[in-house]
């Protein structure tokens, strides 16, 4: 599954940080949140998406919770383009 992720937004520290954003699948943008944690345990992220979301999804035939998972990935490995002027050293350890 290709998604390509950009980040909106993030607002904390590399220890935790609100991130806001989209992903693109086939050409169809959806928004999402998520809450990213550093340092204890190593990098972990949980993405949420709207119930609007989860059923526009479905209608074009994803598993909701692959897409999910893909999106976590991404943002983990810093698969994501991000706004001019933000880092991902302010919210992920280098």
């Amino acid at each position: 599954m290709n998604i390509d992720v950009h980040v909106n937004n993030v607002k904390g520290s590399q220890m935790a940080a609100k991130i806001t954003g989209t992903f693109t699948i086939d050409n169809n943008t959806f928004k999402f949140s998520a809450i990213a944690f550093g340092r204890i345990g190593g990098h972990n992220i949980g993405a949420k998406i709207s119930k609007a979301t989860e059923k526009s999804l479905q209608k074009l035939g994803y598993d909701t919770n692959e897409v999910i998972d893909t999106l976590q990935k991404n943002l983990v490995h810093g698969n994501i383009t991000l706004p001019e002027g933000l880092t991902k050293e302010s919210f992920a350890d280098g």
